[in-house]
């Protein structure tokens, strides 16, 4: 059974998160929901609480298969612990997804010279190296990347065809009602 960990900030980009923990675990991955904050409670950006599995301090040297970050503020960036399990993972060639703001905290962390990646649109001075892709969700070895809160299905249905399989992406997709023809 594959792992991942989801990171959320004060800020963080509600749909963002609770989309792909929900798709993904529809998809039978164990997703671990881990706070930043030092708090068990995160509040979204639309001031919605919620509470985390976990603090990042009782959970950064645990071995997960995909760390994911949600945007909703840039401030996500500024996490030093999170910047370093970031390098740590892509030394590893572990595999990292980052939506709307997130991938700013990649590029902070410097692994994305040279890797095609996108974020929302008019953050692409933060991803430090990167080509900028021109896809909604960009995948460039161990890093997908995507623009923002209306992609997160695909996004999510991406990482979830990563960890496991495409037949198990389009069996969650068909049960969400997300046509082939739009991935």
């Amino acid at each position: 059974m594959k792992t991942a960990a989801i990171f959320l900030i004060d800020g963080f980009e509600e749909t963002e998160a609770l989309t792909t923990v929900d798709i993904l675990r529809r998809g039978g991955v164990v997703v671990k929901i881990i706070s930043l904050t030092g708090r068990s409670e995160v509040i979204s950006k639309n001031k919605i609480r919620v509470l985390s599995e976990e603090l990042f301090e009782n959970a950064q040297h645990e071995n997960f298969d995909m760390i994911i970050i949600p945007g909703g503020t840039i401030e996500i960036a500024n996490h030093l612990g999170l910047r370093e399990l970031i390098k740590k993972y892509a030394a590893e060639k572990k595999l990292i997804g980052a939506i709307c703001a997130a991938p700013a905290a990649l590029g902070k962390a410097g692994i994305l010279h040279g890797v095609t990646a996108v974020c929302y649109p008019g953050l692409e001075s933060h991803l430090e190296g990167a080509v900028i892709g021109k896809h909604n969700v960009e995948t460039d070895g161990n890093i997908t990347t995507a623009k923002g809160p209306a992609v997160t299905p695909f996004f999510a249905l991406k990482l979830l065809e990563i960890l496991e399989g495409k037949a198990m992406s389009d069996e969650v997709a068909e049960g969400f009602l997300i046509p082939l023809i739009s991935r």
